[in-house]
């Protein structure tokens, strides 16, 4: 059953019934009523990455809440460089963390009152204060807490607690590892040194997305005993140089098939068996087995690297947009899509609600870590586990516990990127 939080002495689910007609246009402004959304014709541009932007959510903000959305899906670098130099083009950006320090002096974003989101204590305090259980330790890296909040609107420098003013409301995150097809590789994986291992030359393959395929490069070179970061999420130039030189080497020796920057070319690399072993995500693992063919998620015992996502919205957004801005956002928090981005694999920030909206199997499985007792679907309801089954790398502690480094971007971010692009040239 969904639950819905109550202001005034009237559930949203009310609203949705229509009860929001009677009232007056103040009135239901306030209490953002959708049927005030769907005779406004309001139109909200969201732009963001390939990982969230599903028409099934536009299509379902719709229907709940008469918004019309229209996203356009890029890479992280495209909607990095909309965010920070196009601040007319969008409303709503649906953005990592380690973009903020990109895009968050521009600007561009505005900070968010955490009063007007319903769902604010349920979120998961990675998002709070960085640690998954207050005995964690927080990892290396932009953990998304650094940079969350600041101290109110106009602000343009992050604060380390709680302030009230948010960045971005967290939506979804995960933790990555390596994709391998265990078909094809025939021994066990367990650790991310195995992407350079030679038995693989010419069949592995890396993002070319600078800022995260460094996280992945130093992931491995740690993993061999190469280097020791001081901070694999804000190395030193030093520490970018062994980090590439060790990288080209292995392209120049022939390692790699491929680089790639969305989940769709490293799903055809996968599935292909051009590439057996390379950086992914949890969409290209989901779509490879959607198409009957074995893909894991290889839990390595160095850890994982994880990231997180979050809804922005533009500085300019103001008055009715603004008001349903915000309710999109609950509307998002409240479960529904929630539910449906698990079953692609990710994590809710507010894991209590998307439970409603699964079954006690699916939450078993995808969260709980629980062998499935019957068909697991995608979110299009394409099988992709049968019975007995347990989710790669286990529960949602057992995964998101064993995180070793967040998606980054370091104070060498220029040199760093620069060095990036003599590795894809070499």
């Amino acid at each position: 059953m969904t639950k819905f939080t109550k202001r005034n002495g009237l559930s949203r689910r009310t609203l949705l019934k229509g009860a929001a007609a009677t009232m007056t246009a103040a009135g239901a402004s306030t209490l953002g009523a959708p049927m005030i959304w769907a005779q406004s014709n309001i139109v909200l541009r969201q732009a963001g990455t390939g990982v969230s932007a599903f028409n099934e959510i536009a299509a379902k903000a719709q229907e709940d809440l008469g918004i019309t959305l229209e996203m356009t899906a890029l890479d992280s670098d495209s909607v990095s460089q909309r965010v920070a130099t196009q601040p007319n083009s969008f409303d709503i950006a649906d953005i990592e963390y380690w973009i903020c320090k990109k895009v968050w002096p521009t600007g561009n974003l505005q900070a968010m009152d955490t009063s007007r989101i319903d769902n604010y204590d349920k979120i998961v305090s990675i998002f709070r204060d960085g640690k998954l259980t207050p005995e964690s330790e927080i990892a290396q890296g932009t953990a998304p807490h650094t940079v969350g909040f600041v101290d109110g609107p106009g602000s343009t420098d992050f604060v380390d607690n709680e302030s009230g003013w948010m960045t971005l409301i967290p939506t979804i995150y995960n933790a990555d590892t390596l994709g391998i097809r265990p078909d094809l590789i025939g021994r066990p994986i367990d650790s991310w040194t195995e992407l350079l291992n030679p038995e693989f030359k010419g069949k592995a393959s890396i993002l070319d997305i600078s800022s995260i395929g460094i996280m992945d490069m130093a992931m491995v070179c740690e993993a061999m005993g190469e280097i020791t970061y001081g901070d694999k999420g804000n190395m030193t130039r030093e520490e970018i140089d062994k980090t590439i030189d060790i990288f080209i080497e292995a392209k120049r020796a022939g390692q790699f098939r491929a680089f790639w920057k969305s989940f769709d070319e490293s799903v055809n690399l996968m599935a292909s068996g051009e590439v057996v072993i390379q950086s992914m995500w949890s969409p290209a693992i989901t779509a490879v087995r959607s198409q009957g063919v074995p893909c894991v998620y290889q839990p390595l015992k160095e850890g994982y690297r994880s990231w997180g996502g979050g809804i922005g919205l533009a500085a300019n957004l103001d008055g009715a947009k603004l008001d349903a801005a915000y309710e999109y956002i609950n509307w998002y928090l409240s479960g529904w899509a929630g539910g449906f981005l698990m079953r692609q694999g990710y994590y809710s920030a507010v894991p209590e609600t998307s439970k409603d909206f699964m079954t006690e199997d699916e939450w078993g499985f995808w969260f709980e870590g629980k062998p499935a007792q019957n068909e697991i679907t995608n979110p299009q309801g394409v099988v992709m586990e049968g019975p007995g089954t347990v989710r790669d790398g286990g529960s949602f502690y057992d995964r998101m516990g064993a995180v070793a480094c967040w998606n980054a971007v370091m104070d060498e971010n220029q040199y760093m990127v620069r060095k990036w692009n003599e590795f894809i040239a070499a």
